[in-house]
């Protein structure tokens, strides 16, 4: 049973605290991909790393994934993760997935077009990087930057 000054106390642990001040971030993460793809088991990878529990399922097209939640083409990927009542799209990392779940927009999910050199499952062996940004999936199409890699 909690005392008075220790029921006072509560709201100060709670800041001190991670673990009770957020609600638990998901870490399971459906990801749907083709079959052949090694950039995808490479992106995959990074999110086991990141400490999420991917569930593979290898489809050989994926776009209904993306096009029943009013995704356009040109945001696509060749793979798609649920997580969180969110999507992600292509090459996100891992970090950008995570400040997704601790924000909470208002957003079908995040999106990396276009396969960046350098972004998750998408190294090359000499280091060599581009920019690229992550994009905020808004409803009916539109997008916004979400965070900028350089």
């Amino acid at each position: 049973m909690l005392t008075r000054r220790a029921f006072a106390a509560l709201p100060l642990l709670m800041a001190a605290s991670p673990v009770l001040a957020a609600p638990a971030v998901p870490r399971a993460l459906k990801v749907y991909k083709t079959p052949t793809c090694g950039c995808c088991s490479g992106w995959v990878t990074h999110m086991r790393r990141a400490g999420f529990q991917p569930e593979v399922i290898n489809q050989d097209d994926i776009s209904g994934h993306w096009r029943r939640r009013g995704v356009p083409d040109e945001l696509a990927s060749c793979h798609l993760a649920e997580i969180g009542g969110y999507i992600t799209i292509g090459h996100v990392p891992p970090a950008d997935v995570a400040k997704l779940l601790k924000e909470r927009p208002k957003a079908i999910g995040i999106s990396v077009p276009g396969m960046p050199m350098g972004s998750p499952g998408m190294e090359r062996a000499d280091g060599q990087r581009e920019a690229y940004d992550t994009l905020l999936l808004l409803r009916g199409g539109k997008t916004r930057v979400f965070v900028r890699h350089t």
